[in-house]
């Protein structure tokens, strides 16, 4: 009996020891795979590029913008460029932040597999009582009557500095980072700063017109605006818990009218087809791109 009970005990061990095995083995399911574009871009002119006339004109989007040469840098995977002229983050009737993003999650472009979302806007927007924008408004740069000073804003012609803050920016863009988070959990979300289009702190401003160098020594309004605005988004980014990226650093020394002006003016007619005045140049564009795919990509 006690011969039979020794091997019916170690059967049974046998089988719960099994059991426990089993049970506590980890369970290898095959990880969904990820979806949406490696690097999503959001942006104005000055993330397309686009020219003043030509086949590229609207939202198509060159092969010297930004998104195009970070693409063709990125060994990451895809990227769904959705940035088009005129955007802005909720002013005008043209492709706002919440137009963009929705363009970007419409065919899946939004997913766990988005590895950075870059945002470049605030540009167009109105701010503050001034009905004003900085494009077209750049007309005011070349009113030698007027001038373009700080006054400008009071006249409309171009947008109110003093309303240009990192919690209105943060509060214009917030909805859409949330949306972003949640449809793209694994990115890195960045507002992507403006180039160097004239030093900080300057009160003249200057463009090279077929050779020329025509000074504005009066664009205070136009230039504490820009000033403003990349204070807003550099805020703005640390309110919402996003990056941001200095472009102004990585462009610095090749603004409008420098030795090596990485800013477009209007050299020749040729030059109105590759992009715009007071726009990045293709070469302006590559330093951008290689300094985002250096920080964020590689």
């Amino acid at each position: 009996m006690n011969v039979i009970r020794r091997h019916v005990l170690r059967a049974v061990l046998i089988v719960a020891a099994s059991v426990t095995v089993g049970t506590c083995a980890p369970v290898l399911a095959a990880a969904a795979p990820a979806t949406g574009a490696a690097i999503v871009t959001i942006g104005d002119s000055f993330t397309t590029s686009t020219p003043v006339f030509g086949e590229n004109a609207g939202c198509a989007r060159p092969v010297t913008s930004w998104p195009s040469q970070l693409g063709r840098l990125a060994t990451a995977g895809s990227i769904r460029d959705v940035s088009c002229n005129g955007g802005a983050l909720d002013s005008g009737e043209g492709w706002t932040l919440v137009h963009q993003v929705r363009a970007a999650a419409a065919d899946g472009g939004l997913g766990t597999g988005t590895r950075a979302i870059f945002i470049q806007l605030g540009l167009n927007d109105t701010w503050g009582a001034s009905t004003g924008r900085a494009f077209p408004s750049v007309d005011c740069l070349v009113d030698l009557v007027r001038g373009c000073d700080l006054d400008a804003a009071a006249q409309n012609r171009v947008p109110d500095h003093t309303a240009v803050t990192g919690s209105a920016y943060a509060d214009r863009s917030r909805a859409a980072v949330e949306y972003l988070r949640y449809y793209a959990p694994n990115a890195r979300i960045v507002f992507v700063g403006y180039p160097e289009i004239f030093p900080a702190g300057s009160t003249s401003a200057c463009m090279n017109i077929l050779g020329n160098r025509v000074t504005q020594p009066r664009a205070a309004g136009w230039t504490t605006y820009i000033d403003a605005l990349d204070r807003a988004q550099r805020d703005a980014a640390g309110l919402l818990g996003v990056e941001f990226f200095d472009t102004r650093s990585v462009t610095s020394g090749h603004g409008s009218c420098t030795a090596d002006s990485w800013v477009g003016g209007i050299t020749s007619v040729d030059e109105l087809s590759s992009g715009a005045p007071i726009h990045p140049t293709p070469q302006g564009n590559s330093v951008v791109a290689s300094a985002l795919s250096s920080r964020y990509l590689g």
